[in-house]
């Protein structure tokens, strides 16, 4: 956890983090960047009759799977969005995105499109050329650049992801000698991804982790469709998983409103308030 961040938690305690969150906000973000509180936003009301309200889908990282959502679900529903957890397969760039490409062709109207981890490399390839998606927002995710892996993505802005040293490597039909299911291992989830959740609940997470193939953190991405459509990103800056500083690369790059928060990888499930407020702000209906 950086000083920051530890500084903020103190103030939170003594109950004077609103008096100076302005303060920090302007000196933490970006001058392009949407200041937001988690405090703030699970207090925020938002218009519940915006005309031409899009769909929200949202999709899932590596290692986890749609329930990660449940509480920016609720809120979202709250407001009258219809939205939709993408159960995403965890097999390829490529062969994941065009699943998500053909669940996005059964909806109509507007799309905004929310990607957490590994989910945001599939959001920005299934919106490629898809007129109806109006948004696409990060979450602590892998905004790729054509040609670019989520390994080589990890190393942008100097940043340096301890993820890959505690994988456990399990074989899956298919897999043969080049492939196979990985998982993070238990002892270290909680540190790599979880470290602001509560211990018990970080173990029933880990245990009920999703695998993924490992074949998709060296497989080049596609064309980004965060060249083309407005993009929003939020900053973990205690993730563990994916470097803060490649975050801020990848959201500069896609050149997204940003905002930064202290949290660890999982912000939507440590950070629900502020993630909604993000979202909704993506939509256009505040």
């Amino acid at each position: 956890m950086n000083a920051q961040c530890f500084t903020e938690q103190n103030l939170r305690r003594l109950g004077l983090l609103c008096a100076l969150g302005a303060l920090l906000a302007v000196s933490a973000i970006p001058s392009n960047a949407v200041a937001s509180q988690n405090a703030v936003a699970s207090q925020t009301e938002w218009k519940t009759d915006c005309p031409g309200k899009p769909t929200i889908v949202l999709v899932h990282g590596a290692f986890a799977d749609a329930s990660s959502w449940a509480d920016v679900i609720k809120r979202l529903q709250k407001q009258g969005y219809t939205t939709y957890a993408f159960a995403n397969p965890l097999r390829s760039i490529a062969g994941d995105a065009e699943y998500l490409r053909s669940f996005l062709s059964t909806l109509t109207g507007p799309i905004v499109l929310v990607g957490h981890s590994y989910g945001g490399a599939v959001i920005t390839n299934a919106a490629t050329g898809n007129p109806d998606v109006k948004a696409l927002v990060f979450i602590a995710a892998y905004a790729l650049d054509e040609g670019e892996s989520p390994t080589e993505a990890n190393a942008l802005g100097g940043g340096h992801s301890e993820l890959g040293e505690h994988l456990i490597l399990r074989p899956f039909p298919g897999g043969g000698t080049t492939d196979a299911d990985t998982y993070v291992d238990p002892a270290f989830f909680r540190e790599l991804f979880a470290a602001d959740l509560p211990a018990k609940d970080v173990a029933v997470i880990a245990a009920s982790q999703r695998p993924t193939a490992a074949s998709i953190f060296v497989e080049p991405s596609g064309p980004p469709a965060w060249k083309a459509i407005p993009s929003w990103y939020l900053v973990a800056k205690d993730d563990n998983a994916i470097p803060p500083e490649a975050e801020r690369f990848m959201a500069r790059r896609a050149r997204a409103r940003t905002v930064e928060i202290c949290s660890s990888h999982v912000a939507m499930v440590s950070h629900p308030g502020t993630v909604t407020e993000l979202i909704v702000e993506a939509t256009g209906c505040r």
